[in-house]
């Protein structure tokens, strides 16, 4: 991998150079080697929010799994790997291939998987000793599954292991009910070529406290309900967990400790960020247990100041996230280098490359420089291709490489 024309942020107009050079010059992001927007991601704030993370799920007996959708980026993968993750998440089988290529031994795909290329490509996979799981929650899904296997060419060996989905109304996949569930589940443990792990289920999407207790009571309950079916091996998997709710994951599913290998799946987790979850984590609930720091930023510069009280920044939609949230003024670097507070400052909205600024109090000027915190990590990184990873100098440490 070498940092050219191609990588954006990066002043490389002629040649290339590689990540291990940049990294080793430790050259500044204003020493003129870098251009505007660019987004940079704090060593510090990574390295504490994946210790903060590996010891959360050590304290609470839970398998950490972090979903490496939201990065993509082998460098902070392979970081949490070395922290102690028990596996990775993805949500499509493409992202599953990037992940096996980068020799991640255990990998869960947190999706319903009913392609069969992929799937006899899972098949192939597990008579080679990797271990992969898909989730199911329809007849159609077991099916789909057992004639990949049989078709795949894999011969003796040849599995695909699968985890029985719970969702719940409104969700997205899984299914709505306990008497479902045992349906789907059933027809796993009897389809050949298919191995029934365990159950998995997804608490994000629901609005309130009560609600994810409510669902985790009930995919707590199924683990109940197939175990009396004879359905599940001695140790079966039990996988749930976003971001913004792991706390109750924990709560709802530690009875479950010590009769099965509960999976706690959190993947914004590793950047944190300063919009959606910064105000939803659960560390608000339960400051004794945490914090996370916001580890992502985007430097813009101020282009035009057409009109008192508006500022426009050279950064849009394909810059930073927008859909949960816009990117949050956070300091003013002005052309001498000084810094400036930004609390007088607002995004009021974004186009494709240039984000609207309100100056309620203060002012800026055509080359400032502003750092944006980012609301949503997970719709962040696939809009950058190479990543400067920065000391708390905003001096380049390291280079990141995201597959998207």
């Amino acid at each position: 991998m070498t940092i050219d024309w191609r990588s954006k942020g990066f002043w490389q107009p002629d040649g290339a150079i590689e990540p291990e050079r940049i990294a080793a010059a430790r050259p500044s992001i204003f020493g003129g080697g870098f251009t505007w927007p660019l987004l940079v991601v704090r060593r510090a704030a990574i390295e504490a929010n994946i210790a903060t993370m590996a010891e959360y799920c050590r304290r609470h007996g839970f398998d950490f799994a972090p979903h490496a959708k939201t990065t993509m980026a082998p460098g902070l993968l392979e970081a949490q790997m070395r922290a102690g993750a028990w596996a990775l998440t993805v949500a499509t089988p493409n992202q599953a291939l990037v992940l096996r290529r980068l020799g991640i031994d255990r990998v869960l795909i947190a999706n319903e998987v009913l392609d069969p290329v992929a799937l006899r490509w899972l098949a192939a996979g597990s008579t080679a000793g990797w271990e992969a799981y898909i989730q199911v929650d329809s007849i159609a899904g077991v099916a789909a599954a057992a004639s990949a296997v049989a078709s795949s060419g894999a011969g003796e060996g040849g599995v695909i292991r699968v985890l029985v989905e719970l969702g719940h109304v409104g969700g997205r996949t899984g299914v709505r009910d306990l008497d479902e569930l045992a349906t789907v589940a059933r027809a796993a443990a009897e389809a050949p070529g298919v191995e029934l792990a365990g159950v998995a289920g997804y608490e994000g999407q629901l609005a309130d406290q009560s609600g994810v207790d409510a669902f985790l009571e009930q995919l707590a309950a199924s683990v109940s309900r197939l175990r009396s079916g004879a359905l599940l091996p001695d140790q079966p998997i039990v996988a749930a967990g976003g971001s913004a709710w792991f706390d109750r994951v924990t709560e709802g599913l530690g009875g479950l400790r010590g009769s099965a290998r509960l999976v706690l799946r959190s993947g914004a987790s590793v950047t944190h960020d300063d919009g959606f979850y910064r105000e939803r984590t659960p560390f608000v609930r339960v400051p004794e247990e945490g914090p996370l720091s916001a580890a992502l930023e985007i430097w813009a510069q101020v282009i035009s100041v057409p009109e008192p009280g508006l500022a426009i920044a050279g950064m849009g939609k394909r810059d930073a996230p927008f859909d949960e949230g816009l990117p949050v003024p956070m300091e003013i670097r002005r052309v001498d280098g000084a810094a400036a507070p930004a609390g007088g400052l607002r995004v009021t909205r974004l186009n494709d490359h240039h984000t609207y600024l309100a100056v309620d109090d203060g002012d800026l000027v055509p080359g400032d420089l502003v750092r944006f915190g980012l609301s949503h990590p997970c719709t962040a990184f696939d809009k950058w291709r190479d990543i400067p990873v920065v000391d708390e100098d905003r001096r380049v440490v390291d280079v990141l490489h995201t597959y998207f």
